[in-house]
């Protein structure tokens, strides 16, 4: 499948920022500058729980799309502090990241509980943004793609080919998250390609083609050109430069 056949997809994970005023005026602000790009890149944002609400009011009839950071793979029950698919879903969210490398290192997420959360996202008929990437230790001793494999194969096990065709893969070195530092667009390809045979060894060559694979850590205005150009760079999960609209505009240009 040539690349041109895979709409670009740009999604901003606000982290723990932004009260809901803010989210509101960053949203609103995002929703002026980017306006008439749907069929050339879709655009995604993903505020804090507190937030979901509001600026999906905000994205209403708009070319924006809502995404949550994270969620329970149960539909109700006893988990205080816990977020279900459904309630996401019934907010206006239509993804969901998960498997995200700080959920793994400071909040327990395993391969497995990854998997868990995917089915529930399915289920409540959302998207899954998964988030696979190695640690610095884990480059430097030449595991990246074993490392990678592992957890795409965790995240998407059990699902069929029609579920799996419209999941969003979101590679994201460790080392590059928040550092300032990134992969150069040959390691980023060298990865995206990787991930994308496996994709098309699990569901098939022609669903393995159409999953996108966004890559994430640091992507900035000034590197994101260079990066997406490359033919297994379907997009970008950005983090910092998601809280400026300026920024966040000129990537999601980039991609267009």
């Amino acid at each position: 499948m040539l690349r041109e056949k895979r709409l670009p997809v740009i999604a901003g994970n606000w982290k723990m920022n932004k009260t809901v005023p803010e989210a509101v005026d960053l949203a609103g602000e995002l929703r002026g500058d980017l306006v008439g790009l749907r069929e050339r890149v879709e655009i995604v944002l993903a505020p804090a729980y507190p937030a979901l609400q509001a600026v999906a009011k905000v994205l209403e009839e708009s070319d924006l799309r809502l995404a949550a950071q994270n969620c329970h793979w149960a539909p109700s029950g006893a988990y205080t502090g816990e977020v279900s698919a459904p309630m996401l879903q019934a907010v206006g969210c239509r993804c969901v990241i998960l498997g995200h490398s700080e959920r793994r290192q400071y909040f327990g997420e395993t391969d497995e509980t990854v998997n868990k959360r995917a089915r529930a996202v399915v289920a409540a008929r959302m998207i899954p943004i998964l988030c696979v990437g190695e640690t610095l230790a884990e480059r430097e001793a030449k595991q990246t793609l074993a490392v990678v494999s592992r957890q795409l194969f965790a995240a998407v096990n059990g699902f069929t080919p029609v579920q799996a065709e419209h999941f969003i893969i979101a590679y994201e070195p460790v080392w590059a998250i928040g550092t300032g530092r990134n992969a150069t667009s040959e390691q980023a390809q060298e990865v995206h390609a990787h991930i994308r045979e496996e994709l098309v060894m699990v569901f098939g060559r022609e669903v393995g083609e159409r999953i996108r694979i966004q890559y994430g850590g640091s992507v900035k205005a000034d590197n994101a050109a260079e990066l997406l150009a490359q033919p297994d760079v379907d997009g970008a999960l950005v983090g910092g430069a998601s809280l400026k609209a300026s920024e966040f505009s000129a990537i999601v240009r980039a991609a267009s």
